[in-house]
């Protein structure tokens, strides 16, 4: 993707939130370093409890690193080791498990947020960046997707110490950017359950 594709978001905030989409084919060819930052530059805007700002990031771009990765994070499912995705053994886990699929969705880019171990928000706060990183992506024509069989395999000592990653970090956002292959049809939603107007 050339300089010219980081242009300044041209949509509204409503507009990004209402477009945005889980993608899950990407076209080739690599995201550059100045776009990948101005997303991360928004995603550290996020709301923060107590300003704490618990967030690191690491990005991977390097496809035999990313193939390698998928890799893991398949075995981890189809052993049993991944606590996050019991219900995929026995439940389709064939498609996730066959050695076709990619976690990655041949998505040239993976940026994974970390959170440090400062308090009980760090979660919420990590996943308050993922959001503005996906909307920020939308408004400038990118996809995304957040990768949840990747959480596993990332948080492993193994995967950890190859990214150099601190052990007390932990892997709660893997999401995927990349230039979408056609665009996904809109998906209904529920009307708000509200328990309470007062």
């Amino acid at each position: 993707m050339s300089n010219s594709a980081a242009v300044e978001a041209s949509m509204s905030a409503m507009d990004a939130i209402y477009h945005r989409r889980a993608i899950r084919d990407y076209a080739p060819g690599k995201i550059d370093e100045a776009v990948i930052r101005k997303l991360l530059d928004v995603a550290i805007h996020a709301p923060t409890a107590i300003h704490e700002e618990p967030w690191a990031f690491a990005i991977i771009q390097d496809k035999a690193l990313l193939k390698r990765l998928s890799d893991t994070a398949k075995d981890l499912l189809l052993s049993g080791a991944d606590p996050i995705h019991p219900l995929l053994r026995g439940h389709g886990a064939g498609r996730f498990t066959s050695p076709d699929f990619n976690a990655f969705y041949n998505a040239s880019t993976l940026v994974v947020i970390y959170g440090r171990p400062l308090g009980p928000f760090v979660v919420a706060d990590c996943w308050l960046a993922a959001e503005n990183l996906m909307l920020a992506a939308c408004a400038q024509g990118l996809g995304t997707c957040p990768i949840g069989l990747a959480v596993a395999a990332l948080n492993s000592p193994q995967w950890k110490k190859e990214l150099s990653v601190p052990v007390e970090l932990t892997a709660i956002a893997p999401i995927i950017v990349g230039k979408p292959v056609g665009a996904p049809p809109p998906v209904s939603r529920k009307p708000p359950e509200i328990l309470c107007w007062r």
